[in-house]
Order: C-alpha cells, then structure tokens, then sequence
C-alpha cells in the first residue's frame, strides 16, 4: 500500500496565485483483530502497521513480549492484522480516546500496571542531547517528502537504532516498541526522541519501554510532568539543535 500520493494544490503567494505538484501522506484506517475478535481500529500510515499492533498490545501491557505472540498477520487489503497469542488474554472493558489530532486509544487499566523505573546512575551530556535532536530531524525522511507526519527514534545514547514515522505520535511509539520487540533487541539503556508533544499517553508509553530519557521537539503536558517525576523519566521538551527544557529528574544529564 502506498504511503504517500500525488497531490495538487494552489498557493497563493506575493499577490499571485501558483499551482503546486507535491506528495501527500496518506492516512487509512486499520483494525486491530485478537484471536478473532476486533478490539478497535486505528488511523495510521500505512507503514510497520503489524509492528505497531504488537507495540501497542505490548504498551497496554495485554502481551509481555514476542514469546506472547503465535502469528501476526495482515489482510490482502491492509485494513485488518489478525494478531494470534499463545494464550487467552481478554479486551480491556473501557478503552479511551487518547488526546491529539490524530489520536488513538489507551485502556484505563493499563495505567495501574505500570512499573516505576528504578534510579541506575547512567547520565548522558547535554551535548549528546542536542546531538540526538539533530539525528531525529536527520531520520524524517517521509516528513521532507509529504509533510505532516511524525517521527520518533529509538537510541542508546550515541546512536539511533530504530525510526518510525507516522501521521499519529502514538502510532511512531507502537511502531517503535513493536520493531523493538520484534527483532529482539537487548538495549540496556534507552532514550526515546519524538517530534510528538508528550502526554500521559506518551509517558505511559516510555516507561512501558523502559526508556529513561524521553525528549520531544514540543512541550510536555502538566499530567505527563507529574507522571514522569513519578515513574522515574527524565522527560526533555522543547528540543532543537542548540537548546532543550528540563522538567524531571535532572540527574541522568551533565553539562
């Protein structure tokens, strides 16, 4: 399925109007199925779209790994993944809509399983953060094509290990997590870079990944400052190139 499509638009600019050939993204709506039974649908680039499913019943906390997974598929069409596990697991009865332009769902009961993170004396430099500012901008690629997509990145500290793009910010850290899971990778230490503004959502999403660090280009809101002093997050808005805001737990950066 395509990811992008030929669009035409007329701008006016300078008291002149110009017809413009650009790229668009495109936005689908697919269903999530769990032992045959539909759970809910999500709005999404259709891109990584059965690694997000399994990031995102990873991040609700319905599955604990890959070894929870028997099969994952997605339909001829693209608009259903049938997710198989290797045992019963039961819907959340309430699920709720999560902020945002282009948001998606979260269960209730899935905030009550989250773990604080424990304190593990790793510190990184405000020179590295700033560094990982510039490897997101670096790994947009679908962004300078078509516009109005997100990207997070997953990295250890010095380098970016996995990028997930995407017209939803939850939908960039399903796809991270899912990838994550998928490929089994062992990161002792994690820091999540999003273009995304961070709210509980996404704050419950990081701790779900254990990342310890979570940086955004934009700022956080009141309840994911007050849950990631409380899980343990060092949460970074405001990121650019040069500069960053520090709102929790200081201790993991140096000057």
């Amino acid at each position: 399925m395509d990811i992008s499509i030929r669009t035409t638009y007329n701008r006016f600019e300078s008291g002149q109007w110009k017809q413009i050939e650009a790229e668009a993204p495109v936005e689908t709506d697919v269903a999530l199925t769990v032992n045959g039974e539909v759970w809910t649908t999500f709005m999404c680039t259709p891109i990584l779209v059965e690694e997000m499913m399994i990031g995102f019943l990873f991040n609700e906390g319905i599955i604990q790994g890959m070894e929870d997974v028997a099969d994952v598929r997605i339909c001829e069409h693209g608009d259903n993944v049938d997710v198989w596990t290797t045992q019963s697991v039961v819907q959340p009865s309430k699920w709720r809509r999560t902020s945002g332009c282009v948001g998606g769902v979260t269960a209730v009961e899935a905030e009550a399983s989250i773990t604080p993170l424990p304190a593990d004396g790793w510190r990184v430099s405000s020179a590295q953060i700033t560094r990982l500012v510039e490897l997101l901008f670096e790994s947009q690629e679908l962004y300078r094509e078509t516009g109005g997509i997100h990207t997070s990145v997953l990295s250890d500290g010095d380098q970016v290990i996995l990028s997930a793009e995407d017209i939803g910010r939850h939908n960039t850290l399903d796809k991270i997590a899912g990838v994550w899971l998928a490929n089994r990778l062992d990161l002792k230490r994690k820091i999540l870079i999003t273009t995304g503004r961070i709210s509980s959502e996404m704050l419950q999403k990081a701790v779900r990944m254990g990342a310890g660090i979570l940086i955004s280009r934009t700022a956080p809101s009141s309840l994911a400052i007050r849950l990631a002093e409380q899980y343990g997050i060092t949460l970074i808005g405001y990121a650019r190139r040069h500069r960053f805001n520090l709102y929790t737990h200081p201790e993991r950066i140096s000057n």
